[in-house]
C-alpha cells in the first residue's frame, strides 16, 4: 500500500477516520493524504431583499475551509508521519472519488456519522457516496461514542 486518501471535514467522525488512516498509514509505511472537499458556489438568499444580486457566486476557499486539512497535518506531524493534503471543490464524493483515482490511492478512508438508512437517503451521505462512485478499496470509520453519549456508568 502507498497511497492512502483520507477524508476530513473537521467532525468528530472525521477525526476518528483521520486517526485510524494515520495508524493504516504507519503500519504500511503509506503516504497519507487529506481530502477536504468546499462548495465551488456560494448560493445567496435574495427573496424580500429588494435588491438585485446574483443567486450564486463562486466560494472563495478561506481559512476555516482550510482548518480541516491543517488539524489533520498536524496530528500526523504529532506522531512523526509526513503527509499531504489537497483542498477540492464540488460534490464531496464525487471529487473524494476523482481525486483518489487521480493520485492511484491504495485505500480511501471516510467518517460515517451513523444517520442510519432513512436520514442517510434523505440527507445523503458522502460515505454512501464514495462507496458507490469508486471500485477502490474504502474504509467507512463510524464514529465511536464515548462512555457518557452512550449511557454508560450514569
Amino acid at each position: 500500500m502507498d497511497r492512502i486518501v483520507i477524508a476530513t471535514d473537521g467532525s468528530k467522525p472525521a477525526r476518528e477516520a483521520v486517526e485510524l488512516g494515520l495508524e493504516l498509514a504507519a503500519e504500511h509505511e503509506a503516504t497519507p493524504i487529506f481530502v477536504h472537499v468546499i462548495p465551488e458556489i456560494d448560493v445567496m438568499p435574495t427573496s424580500g431583499l429588494g435588491i438585485s444580486i446574483p443567486p450564486a457566486v463562486v466560494h472563495e476557499p478561506t481559512d476555516e475551509d482550510r482548518a480541516p486539512l491543517e488539524d489533520a497535518l498536524a496530528l500526523a506531524a504529532e506522531h512523526g508521519i509526513a503527509a499531504r493534503s489537497q483542498l477540492l471543490s464540488g460534490s464531496p464524493a464525487a471529487q473524494i472519488v476523482a481525486y483518489a483515482d487521480s493520485v492511484g490511492a491504495d485505500l480511501i478512508v471516510v467518517g460515517s456519522r451513523g444517520h442510519g438508512r432513512i436520514t442517510g437517503a434523505v440527507l445523503g451521505s458522502v460515505s454512501h457516496g464514495v462507496l458507490a462512485q469508486t471500485r477502490r478499496p474504502v474504509l467507512v470509520v463510524r464514529a465511536a461514542r464515548s462512555a457518557v453519549e452512550a449511557g454508560v456508568g450514569t
